[in-house]
Formats: C-alpha cells, sequence, structure tokens
C-alpha cells in the first residue's frame, strides 16, 4: 500500500493549468494497469510459452521493468535491465547476466507482441483526441507508414537492406496511426525489402474514417477498395497518373477552361486558378481471377491548389465529399500526415528505437517490441492528460514534448506498480510530485506556435 502522502493534492506549479487540481495524482498508475493488467500478462506468459513454471522469473515485473526503466539518457542493454530487475525484484541477483540473456528467445518475442497488441486495442478503447465538428461525420483519421530500424550487419541474413552498398541490415516497422486514439492502432515488423504497398491491408477497419496515403501506397485499385469499404481516402496524385475530367465542382468566373472529357496532363498546363476542383476517372485492374483481370473505373475528385512558395499546384486525389472539405481545407487535411512522422520520431528519438546494438536477432526484435511498449504507454499517459485539459491547453502538450518528459519519470511510476506487487522495497515518489513534474516539463513554453493539427483534433 502506498503511503497517505502519496495521494496528497498540491497547488500546481504558475506554469501548468490549475484544471489539473481536477486529475487525479492516480489517473496515470491507473492507465498503466490498464496497458498491463497483472493478471493479462500471466496468461499472456504463458499463453505464448514465455513462461512455463513460476520460478526465477516474475514476467509481470520483467515486462513493467523492460516498458518503463526508462530515463534520462536511456539506453537499453541487456546489463542494464538485468541489474534494474534484480535491484526492485530481490536484495539478491537471482538472474545472472546468461540467465537475463537465454531469456531472450523467440517465445519471449512472441510474448512481447502479444502484450503489444492487447495494449494497443486499449489504447484504441480510451481515444485521447477528439475531431472538430469539421470532421464530425468521420470516425477517425488514420495515416499508414513505416520506418526502417538498421540494425547489426550480421543480420543481414535475417533481414537483408535495401539500396545498400555493403552488407547491411534493417527491419521494417509498419505503423497505422489514429488521430482519434493518439497513437498507433496497428504496428507490424516486417524485413525491409517489403514493398510499403503490401504493408496496407486494406478491410472493414476502414469504414467511416479517412485514410491519408503517401505516394508509396498509391494504387488506384486500393483506393476503390477503400471506397467499397465504406471508407474515405486523401492522396496526392502520382506524377504519372493521367484521369480524365468528368465536370468542374466549382463555379468560376470569366473564360474558365472547359474540363469535361479533357485529361489532367492536357488541363496542368494551362491551369491559372488559385484552386481547381473537380471529378475525375481513372481505369485500373481488378486482381487476376483465373488467369484473367478485368478492367473498371474510380470515379473521385481531383483537387489542385497553388503553392506561392514552391510556384507548383500540389495535386490531390480523394473520395471526401464536397460539403465536407473544400479545396484548401483537403490540401491543409493532408498536411495531417505528418503525425506519422512525429511517432517514428518519438520511437527513434525519445525511446530510442533505433540504438538495437546486437548480432541476436531475439535479443533484436524484443528490444524493438520492448521500445514500442514504452511509446505506447507514453502514449497513453498522454491521453489521460488531454482528457483533463482545456481545448485551449491541449495543444501546448505536443505528444514528442511529452514523451521526453515522460521517460524522465516513468521508472518514478514502475516503483508503485511493483509496490502494489509487494516488489519494490524503496518507497517511492510521491505521485503527485511526479505528476506535477511531469506536467511541467511537458508544456510547451511557445504560446505562440504554429500547430498543424489545430482545425482538424486536439
Amino acid at each position: 500500500m502506498a503511503h497517505p502522502s502519496h495521494l496528497t493534492r498540491s497547488r500546481p506549479r504558475p506554469n501548468v493549468p490549475a484544471h489539473l487540481e481536477d486529475l487525479d495524482p492516480k489517473a496515470f498508475l491507473d492507465a498503466l494497469t490498464t496497458l498491463f493488467p497483472p493478471n493479462e500478462i500471466r496468461r499472456l506468459a504463458v499463453e505464448s510459452g514465455f513462461v512455463e513454471r513460476y520460478r526465477k522469473l516474475d514476467p509481470v515485473a520483467f515486462l513493467l521493468t523492460l516498458v518503463l526503466d526508462t530515463g534520462p539518457e536511456i539506453e537499453r542493454t541487456l546489463d542494464g535491465l538485468r541489474h534494474a530487475y534484480n535491484a526492485r525484484v530481490t536484495d539478491d541477483p537471482i538472474l545472472s547476466y546468461n540467465g537475463f540473456y537465454q531469456r531472450f528467445t523467440p517465445e519471449l518475442v512472441e510474448f512481447l507482441r502479444l502484450c503489444v497488441a492487447y495494449a494497443l486495442a486499449h489504447l484504441a478503447a480510451q481515444p485521447g483526441n477528439r475531431l472538430t465538428p469539421k470532421l464530425a461525420r468521420f470516425s477517425d483519421i488514420l495515416i499508414q507508414d513505416s520506418t526502417v530500424i538498421r540494425l547489426c550487419a550480421a543480420l543481414a541474413n535475417v533481414y537483408p537492406a535495401t539500396r545498400a552498398r555493403g552488407t547491411a541490415a534493417g527491419v521494417k516497422v509498419a505503423a497505422l496511426l489514429s488521430a482519434r486514439t493518439n497513437g498507433p492502432r496497428r504496428l507490424e515488423l516486417t524485413g525491409e525489402t517489403t514493398p510499403e504497398i503490401d504493408t496496407l491491408k486494406v478491410g472493414p477497419w476502414v469504414k467511416g474514417s479517412i485514410l491519408l496515403i503517401d505516394l508509396g501506397f498509391y494504387k488506384h485499385q486500393g483506393f476503390a477498395r477503400i471506397e467499397e469499404n465504406g471508407g474515405f481516402f486523401l492522396s496526392r496524385l502520382k506524377g504519372n497518373a493521367n484521369p480524365t475530367f468528368v465536370r468542374s465542382l466549382t463555379v468560376h468566373r470569366g473564360r474558365a477552361i472547359e474540363l469535361e472529357g479533357k485529361t489532367w496532363k492536357e488541363v496542368a498546363p494551362r491551369l491559372q486558378r488559385g484552386a481547381l476542383d473537380a471529378e475525375v476517372e481513372l481505369g485500373f485492374s481488378r486482381r487476376g481471377y483465373r488467369g484473367r483481370r478485368s478492367g473498371d473505373t474510380l470515379t473521385a475528385r481531383l483537387v489542385a491548389v497553388w503553392d506561392e512558395e514552391h510556384r507548383e499546384y500540389h495535386t490531390y486525389l480523394t473520395n471526401l465529399p464536397v460539403d465536407a472539405l473544400d479545396a484548401e481545407e483537403v490540401a491543409e487535411l493532408y498536411r495531417v500526415r505528418w503525425c506519422v512522422e512525429l511517432l517514428f520520431k518519438e520511437g527513434k528519438g525519445s525511446f530510442r528505437l533505433d540504438r538495437v546494438r546486437t548480432k541476436n536477432r531475439w535479443v533484436a526484435e524484443a528490444l524493438i517490441w520492448t521500445g514500442w511498449l514504452s511509446l505506447i504507454a507514453s502514449r497513453a499517459a498522454h491521453s489521460v492528460a488531454l482528457s483533463a485539459l482545456p481545448e485551449e491547453w491541449r495543444v501546448r502538450y505536443p505528444s514528442v514534448r511529452w514523451s521526453i518528459a515522460w521517460r524522465n519519470v516513468a521508472s518514478g511510476y514502475l516503483r508503485h506498480l511493483l509496490r502494489s506487487l509487494g516488489l519494490e522495497r524503496v518507497d517511492p515518489e510521491p505521485l503527485v510530485e511526479l505528476q506535477m513534474r511531469l506536467m511541467a516539463r511537458a508544456l510547451d513554453p511557445n504560446i505562440s506556435r504554429e500547430r498543424f493539427r489545430r482545425g482538424w483534433f486536439a
């Protein structure tokens, strides 16, 4: 049991919003318990084959130590993690280096993968962001992308790199980011040689959502599948695409170009409008069946918006209704794709996903999954904070800055979690002090900073 002083409320610091007085100091601890419930962790440990009998290793303490034993200069070395586990669980170091190293097996990797899937499901069940009224008819904004994590060259036979001059290895992490979830909705490890488009498997999960698509996923057949599943897509128009105009969706004064029946390559050189919004048709081939492929047509909106800075048109393809977003809003919404780049920056910068120095495949994969679990824990705590803040303060707590602050206090929450399991011997720092330190460090001091997601979700 925590000492009563751990729950004592204090006045917020001057640079922290007063609304945090209503935030229970146990809120972040409860969020972590929801992500990593002891009974569920033990069940997954047995299901994956990671633990058969409870002897020297407690899977709950083991997982929590891997995920939350961070610090200002986090370095996930096996020996450092072993010392952290032994120091907290018992007075005697029950796991030698070899004993700890031998735990990094395919079964551990499967255990961590199952824990990630479980945590992502609960992250999605408690959304941290709200879409603005402009997007009220849609259920979510989803962004698919991937990043490459460089591995030791000794793993090139398992994870060969692409476009490398010498022997190199790399694993690709495919992520589906959800704006409402305030974090990843799906994560998958694949080889670096896996094509981008193969990591996006369209299904009923897209219904009601807007999927922001990079050119690496550009495929007219894929757009048609998104629409057939009740979803909406928004993509940049590929350079070699040449759709045929059906009709203009806006009325222009003066001598407007007649669009009907013309192709984009015919119209583009003559275009002098600030924005073009029109309905177009594009041909594509369906999947082959018994050696035959049938042709089909996709009807969509082509939006071209003039970029004065670069003196060029930015061109988009979408099936978003005209009455939902106009041409300029379509272009502005596409900028939200940058959120997935911030997710990868957070993973590599705050949780050192790109520092996997080992020749052992299972150690490498385990550390990658562990890094993602640390990020998910950070995003879950971030969602708790956002839920307690008024609209004008929510944008002052950006996720990347939050993750750096969270990394500094995560070990304090780890001590509280282990204390509840009867494994922590030292009195932890009071929860209210952890909370105030976290919120003060995570607050962006730049009040006037432009934030590209403002107007879409917060």
